[in-house]
């Protein structure tokens, strides 16, 4: 049905282009026939739908891999490249977090502003974004999956969302986004260290894929 609808709009432009030229002679269907005598395209280049599936591609071949080599670590997925800034990306947020040291000589918590500082989450734009305005939050702590995560995780969790509605603001969402973790091979997760899609811009449809 796609397909249909990316020919039919461009016989409309056709028959339009060549009626405002004056050049349809006998009959107006002769062009259009020798128009359909091409194959008919199955989806537009540009549909959400190819991405999907591709997407849906990457997170079997990742699941398989995963499976087969059960000793690979979090440390080779491109997002904690990117978290150690070897892979660039288009960062949009980073923050900070102070943590308490234990004095262990008086037993009590003291505050190193100035030396330790350990950041929770970062933010970045989606390479391959679905939508006008797509990035991603992710934790600094290579947890895999959200199936993954423990009750000790909460306070992590709940600041990705936090930090994924304050960046939402930033970019000017008011008219609502939405938020996607995919989990697991029927998520299509394709890289395994935990994040948030944030993705808006545009109006998104119901139910998704």
């Amino acid at each position: 049905m796609i397909g249909l609808r990316c020919r039919s709009a461009q016989l409309l432009v056709l028959l339009t282009s060549r009626h405002a030229l004056g050049s349809l002679d006998a009959s107006p269907w002769s062009h259009v026939n020798v128009v359909l005598s091409r194959p008919l395209q199955t989806s537009c280049p540009t549909t959400a739908a190819a991405g999907d599936e591709s997407e849906v591609e990457r997170a079997r071949e990742t699941d398989a891999t995963r499976k087969q080599n059960p000793s690979t670590t979090q440390e080779d997925t491109i997002f904690s490249k990117i978290l150690r800034k070897e892979v660039p990306a288009d960062i949009i947020y980073e923050d900070e977090m102070v943590r308490p040291l234990l004095n262990r000589s008086t037993l009590s918590f003291t505050y190193h502003f100035d030396v330790l500082f350990e950041t929770q989450c970062m933010a970045f734009h989606d390479v391959s974004p679905v939508a006008p305005t797509h990035f991603l939050v992710i934790p600094r702590n290579p947890i895999p999956m959200l199936s993954a995560s423990t009750d000790r995780d909460t306070q992590l969790l709940g600041h990705l969302l936090v930090v994924a509605r304050n960046l939402a603001e930033k970019e000017n969402l008011s008219d609502g986004y939405r938020i996607v973790i995919n989990n697991g091979r029927d998520g299509a997760q394709s890289v395994y260290h935990l994040h948030v899609h944030v993705i808006g811009g545009r109006q998104l449809s119901w139910p998704p894929g």
